[in-house]
């Protein structure tokens, strides 16, 4: 089996994996029942899906300037995911849509209870 052949393999598999993880994270931001579960499933698997999409597509591709692209793109989905999982959280929280009682740990509440205790203060 040759160079191109393997590269080629791999980026087969790369590409459904990621397709399939994809898939996964779709199908778990429909079915899952509360926000926290249905983030976690539109962050975790998707971002692996798509990093795993573009190295197979690198892998197919084999062109520098197309790889730094793909790379730039992995780079500012890896940089976005996790802060939009973020703010999706903090706005689930702050509108009652998370149950406080599926929270092992509730930082949130006493970090806004300090913020409002600090704020209705005047100098």
């Amino acid at each position: 089996m040759s160079g191109e052949q393997f590269a080629d393999l791999l980026a087969a598999a790369f590409l459904l994996t990621g397709s399939a993880l994809t898939l996964a994270a779709g199908i778990g931001v429909l079915r899952f029942p509360n926000l926290l579960a249905r983030m976690h499933a539109g962050a975790k698997p998707q971002v692996l899906g798509v990093l795993l999409a573009l190295a197979g597509l690198a892998l197919r591709v084999r062109s520098a300037s197309v790889s730094a692209t793909l790379a730039l793109i992995a780079i500012f989905q890896l940089l976005t995911a996790p802060v939009s999982a973020h703010i999706v959280a903090r706005a689930g929280y702050r509108t009652g849509k998370i149950q406080p009682d599926m929270l092992v740990h509730d930082e949130l509440t006493a970090d806004l209870e300090a913020a409002t205790a600090g704020g209705d203060q005047s100098p």
